[in-house]
């Protein structure tokens, strides 16, 4: 094993990459494969699934993967995302800094990259824990203890997902709706229901079961659902842009209770 010293001098001046490389004016090395040779017939998506993987998928899995991520391409402000580009635009900030700023929240553990990596972690070691004998009471009661909640189930507002139907329809279209997370995500769902817990499937649940069956790990599913509101967020963007400065989510003062100190007088402060 490398100690920390012995890498940091072998690695001075240099950048030893398993990853990739740019020969500047003869062709660009992107996970040992040309970019301009070997993968360029590919697509946006199919190319960022083998970054992040190192692996191809097939026409089927790209078509599901690529649903994701159009299903849940919102363009409402009013989502927290979407928010912060809106303000972008309202303050006339660069659509750049307002998109960068907007998937920046998918960091958020409730309903982004947390959520992502709990809930197909869950299924992943539920699975095993249940191949080896156990049962599904003990590993929900196991990962209620540890969170006090089961990630992909109990939408925040409304206990249903509209996008859970058209999702699961695609993946009976493309053969993909019946693997061994996505049966195990609507057994959990049934348990809770049936424990009294009126907790239905989220959108976040059945993504990270299809994830799991993709042979995604934690890791690669919460770089893969990182973009999938991009679509949604240019519009808000947009939309700000046109009307006048300043003028998104306006409160009035009428509008705000104030229980604090009443009206007075400054002192002046002589010259």
């Amino acid at each position: 094993m490398t100690t920390l010293p012995r890498f940091l001098h072998q690695n001075v001046g240099r950048l030893r990459s398993r990853m990739g490389k740019v020969f500047l004016g003869e062709r660009v090395v992107f996970r040992g494969k040309d970019l301009h040779a070997d993968l360029k017939d590919m697509g946006w998506l199919e190319l960022y699934l083998f970054s992040v993987t190192g692996r191809r998928f097939t026409a089927e899995q790209l078509r599901l993967m690529q649903a994701i991520w159009v299903y849940t391409s919102y363009p409402d402000a009013r989502i927290w995302n979407n928010r912060v580009a809106a303000f972008a635009g309202s303050t006339r900030s660069t659509s750049g800094l307002g998109i960068t700023g907007a998937l920046a929240l998918m960091e958020a553990h409730i309903y982004g990259g947390g959520n992502a990596v709990q809930a197909i972690s869950f299924f992943l070691e539920t699975r095993k824990r249940l191949e080896a004998g156990g049962t599904l009471d003990d590993c929900i009661r196991r990962e209620m203890a540890t969170y006090r909640r089961i990630a992909g189930y109990g939408r925040p507002l409304i206990n249903a997902d509209e996008r859970i139907g058209p999702l699961l329809a695609l993946a009976e279209t493309v053969r993909l709706a019946d693997g061994p997370h996505v049966k195990l995500a609507y057994a959990v769902e049934g348990f809770l229901r049936d424990s009294g817990r009126n907790l239905g499937m989220t959108y976040g649940g059945l993504t990270a079961a299809l994830g799991a069956d993709l042979g995604l790990s934690p890791s690669e599913f919460c770089m893969f659902k990182f973009p999938c509101i991009l679509a949604g967020i240019p519009p808000c963007y947009i939309e700000s842009v046109e009307n006048p400065e300043g003028s998104l989510f306006p409160l009035p003062c009428a509008n705000i209770i104030y229980e604090g100190v009443e009206k007075r007088r400054w002192p002046s402060v002589a010259p």
